[in-house]
């Protein structure tokens, strides 16, 4: 089973962010989870994915997470 894996560049891009705020994000420990390999920083696509999925809102005001529990 091969993993894929998108780089910060790569994922920056995706989300039309800064590279920095993926390493702000990383300092203090929010957005999807990484690896941190030979100094070099990778993102799981699945992980990317399940933190897209965290992300999804109904409202302003409720995350689709919540709505499904609430149903």
């Amino acid at each position: 089973m091969e993993v894929a894996h998108l780089n910060q560049k790569q994922l920056a891009a995706r989300w039309n962010i800064s590279e920095a705020t993926l390493e702000r994000w990383r300092s203090v420990g929010i957005g999807p989870k990484f690896l941190k390999l030979c100094g070099r920083v990778a993102y799981r696509q699945v992980d990317i994915e399940a933190y897209e999925e965290s992300c999804l809102q109904i409202s302003t005001s409720q995350s689709v997470a919540a709505h499904a529990q609430s149903s």
